[in-house]
């Protein structure tokens, strides 16, 4: 019968400790006059991932203040979220507009 070998492990490269997070980005929704409130929830619903009365509270105050933060996440992220929601815009006619913003710290 063969014994098991005993394998000693050695770490050759040495984990970083001071990673830095990545620089985060607010997604903004811009109101306008034709996209339809309906569109606005269920973007957030969908790629947001938004319950529904997070969403109608969103949807609300983009109308009532010109622009709302939706998410803020770091830049690739919140870039392809942005993405996401103005081919779906466009697809459905509507001329949405979504601006990211570097979050102040």
């Amino acid at each position: 019968m063969t014994e098991l070998a005993d394998p000693k492990v050695t770490t050759k490269i040495k984990p970083k400790e001071d990673v830095i997070e990545p620089p985060r980005y607010n997604v903004i929704y811009i109101n306008d006059e034709e996209t339809t409130h309906e569109f606005v929830v269920e973007s957030l619903k969908i790629v947001f991932n938004y319950d529904a009365e997070t969403a109608e509270f969103l949807t609300t105050k983009i109308h009532n203040e010109g622009s709302a933060v939706v998410a803020t996440l770091p830049y690739e992220m919140a870039e392809q979220k942005g993405i996401e929601v103005t081919v779906s815009a466009r697809n459905s006619g509507f001329p949405l507009q979504i601006k990211l913003e570097a979050e102040e710290t």
